[in-house]
């Protein structure tokens, strides 16, 4: 089993403010969870365009193998079944957290 190491490029948050326990909220560096989720969402739609349009054009009889077709579609509802996935999450939390009395 290989295991791969961390990208050092993209540090983890929770790291970053261990380090930083004397630097203002302003100077931490690192990637913020809704730029995270804006890219997945972008990457979602871009595996549907591309799988909508490789299916176009085997529909229209363009030389494009089937099974390039397939792997596009399995990514594109793959891809979009992690996404409602982590809304339902999403929902979920908000619901018990709204549950809860202030």
């Amino acid at each position: 089993m290989i295991i791969n190491e961390l990208d050092r490029a993209k540090p983890y948050l929770p790291l970053i403010q261990q380090q930083a326990k004397n630097q203002a909220p302003d100077e931490i560096q690192g990637e913020k969870f809704s730029d995270t989720l804006k890219e997945l969402i972008s990457d979602t739609n871009t595996l549907q365009i591309q799988s909508a349009d490789l299916t176009e054009r085997m529909i229209k009889g363009e030389p494009v193998d089937l099974h390039d077709v397939m792997i596009a579609s399995e990514k594109a509802k793959t891809s979009f079944q992690l996404l409602m996935e982590i809304r339902n999450r999403f929902l979920d939390m908000y619901r018990e957290i709204s549950r809860m009395q202030t």
